[in-house]
């Protein structure tokens, strides 16, 4: 039988031993659309499920095409590692149009598909011909996105301006090594863009066994956070865990009463197929139920943005 380590034991874990990082691979797109069609039936999403999963197969079918992506600038890596600050920060790194380029792949792949609702067909054209007529809008809306500010994002649209930029995130870091990453950087964001988690996950098997990482929104890294640390504001004595009574025991709620604020925790002891992005996704109905308990999301799963107060 495996033996549950204890809060205290876990704290004081050798950290020369701890995996800090880990960057992510190269079929993470295609990975993440298999997890989608597999939870999508009898899931009350199910349709937009599957929608986000053509949309992720969109993803890989174009992180796969040769792309070129601006190379990594030793002095912005140098400043980086002096102030402990991401490298590929989401706020402040400059955006080639490439970007663009990538997004209108990713939508011309989408409108390849005769399944599409013919609401989202006709928006994916509408942002197709922006791109190309109203780059600037675009833009505006992708700022929007990397830095939260939800009062100027278009939630119809979000989704797929978020799949491109984390296309052209991910083609950055191919380029990006885990011993460039500062070994001290802000706590709660990405050490490589500085993006929010979108979930955390409690590893299984080898050096990294129960211990959790959280993975980031827009590249997909995953980084090592203590365990009943609440992933938002640090708080450690104020943690509780959330299940649905006929919901996955391998998919639960960790909220804070210090801060409110919540972001769901996956077990792969329990389900070793969990996808940090899909997962979360296909448990709305558990938002639903920590939203009647007075907690609020620390922020929004990437392929679902909810805008209301």
């Amino acid at each position: 039988m495996q033996r549950i380590l204890t809060r205290g034991e876990i704290e004081n874990l050798d950290r020369t031993r701890v995996v800090r990082l880990m960057l992510p691979e190269p079929n993470i797109f295609s990975t993440r659309a298999q997890r989608l069609r597999d939870l999508a039936p009898e899931n009350p999403i199910q349709d937009y499920l599957l929608l986000i999963a053509l949309l992720s197969d969109a993803q890989q079918h174009t992180f796969e095409q040769s792309w070129s992506v601006p190379q990594l600038n030793e002095q912005q890596l140098a400043q980086a590692q002096a102030h402990g600050m991401p490298p590929f920060s989401a706020s402040s790194t400059k955006r080639d149009p490439v970007w663009r380029d990538m997004f209108s792949a990713i939508i011309k792949q989408l409108l390849q598909q005769n399944t599409l609702p013919e609401a989202v067909a006709h928006n994916l054209a509408q942002l197709n011909d922006e791109i190309a007529t109203q780059p600037k809008r675009i833009e505006q809306q992708a700022d929007a996105l990397l830095t939260q500010e939800l009062d100027k994002i278009d939630a119809a649209r979000a989704p797929f301006i978020m799949a491109a930029l984390q296309v052209y995130w991910r083609c950055l870091m191919v380029q990006l090594e885990s011993q460039q990453v500062p070994a001290q950087t802000p706590f709660g964001i990405c050490p490589c863009c500085g993006s929010q988690p979108v979930s955390s996950t409690v590893q299984l098997g080898g050096p990294k066994e129960q211990l959790r990482y959280a993975t980031c929104s827009l590249c997909a890294s995953q980084w090592h956070i203590v365990r009943v640390t609440c992933t938002h504001c640090e708080d450690t004595k104020n943690i509780a865990y959330h299940t649905l009574e006929a919901g996955s025991q391998a998919v639960k709620a960790e909220s804070c009463e210090h801060c409110q604020q919540y972001r769901k925790i996956l077990y792969l002891d329990k389900d070793q197929h969990l996808d940090a992005f899909a997962d979360d996704l296909a448990s709305l109905p558990l938002d639903i139920l920590m939203g009647e308990a007075e907690f609020y999301r620390a922020n929004n799963n990437p392929y679902l943005w909810q805008l209301a107060e």
